[in-house]
């Protein structure tokens, strides 16, 4: 390990094949957590580069336990988080919101690292319990639409890298590898990433895959469509830069969609916009990145349809009923 950090330290890079034996053995235990941690951190401080990312990426796909839901023709929407910003838990709302659209999800998902509350989080807080069992996934399929993969239970050998990036507490490339590692492997997906950079990394290595894809990252820095501002989306068509006008959507202050300090003040900004009791802004957020999610799920729709579909699923209460159909059938959560 000395001598790849050494590597890395002097700016040099990694082949794909020698990325992908690398985050292997790291998953192995071979290496001390001291040098696991350097390992991580040095990406924070050196740029990485495609071989590197799709490396790791093989590894993290070769080591995980496959979820078969192919039927469903699920999409993901998924954030590599990282973003400093402190928002509510946008993509698990636009992820209800889809669902109850009619479009299925397929969510991957975790605790949050550098973040107070990831999706992770927020579900276990309202009592559900992660399942890796498929039939049980299948079943949230069918009765809500939604189903949530909830990362830990499909990479099972990342349980030596997991106590590491807890006691960091800052984003490494693992949030960058995230959305790439849906153990469903959809082929449609809506990724959100916290920089340009990464964003043209992941369009290189999307445009390679066969997936129905829209990658976002707002120019102000956020890792979805804050609507604060002007945005950049990727996708099988190409790149364009949007602004909350071509949504048909207001543009909103950075304060006006920040999320809890804490995990119960997270989970009660999510039902209150669920129930109907969310801010202008607030909704308008959520319903931007549903609705470009149906877009990508739907690439014959207009935007304005999908956009619409979405406001529908959010006001009628359809997506608080794909929330309480996968999270528990014998209860209705609301506000109090």
């Amino acid at each position: 390990m000395k001598d790849i950090l050494n590597k890395l330290i002097e700016h040099k890079s990694l082949d794909r094949d020698f990325s992908r034996q690398i985050l292997i053995e790291l998953a192995q235990g071979k290496y001390t957590h001291s040098q696991v941690a350097a390992f991580l951190t040095v990406y924070m401080m050196r740029t990485i580069t495609v071989d590197e990312l799709e490396g790791f990426r093989d590894a993290m796909l070769e080591l995980c336990t496959p979820v078969e839901i192919d039927e469903y023709d699920a999409i993901d929407l998924c954030g590599t988080g990282g973003d400093g910003k402190d928002t509510f838990n946008i993509s698990t709302l636009s992820s209800f919101v889809v669902a109850g659209a009619g479009q299925n999800v397929a969510k991957h998902g975790n605790n949050g690292v550098s973040s107070i509350c990831g999706s992770s989080n927020l579900l276990s807080h309202f009592g559900y319990e992660f399942s890796g069992n498929k039939s049980e996934l299948k079943r949230s399929l069918d009765e809500a639409g939604i189903c949530f993969l909830h990362a830990p239970l499909f990479h099972p050998a990342m349980k030596n890298v997991a106590p590491i990036r807890r006691e960091l507490g800052v984003k490494t490339f693992f949030n960058m590898l995230g959305p790439m590692v849906n153990p469903s492997f959809p082929r449609k997906q809506l990724v959100g990433v916290f920089n340009l950079e990464l964003a043209r990394l992941y369009g290189y290595l999307y445009q390679k895959s066969n997936k129905d894809f829209v990658i976002l990252h707002a120019l102000d820095g956020y890792d979805e469509i804050s609507l604060t501002g002007n945005f950049k989306m990727i996708s099988n068509k190409g790149e364009k830069i949007l602004s909350p006008d071509n949504l048909g959507l207001p543009r909103v202050m950075k304060e006006e969609i920040s999320g809890g300090k804490t995990i119960e003040e997270s989970a009660k900004i999510f039902m209150k916009i669920l129930n109907g009791e969310g801010t202008d802004a607030q909704n308008a957020v959520v319903i931007a990145n549903a609705g470009m999610a149906l877009n990508c799920a739907d690439q014959t729709e207009s935007m304005e349809d999908s956009i619409a579909r979405a406001h529908a699923s959010l006001v009628s209460g359809k997506a608080l009923r794909a929330f309480n159909r996968l999270v528990n059938k014998k209860r209705t959560f609301t506000t109090a």
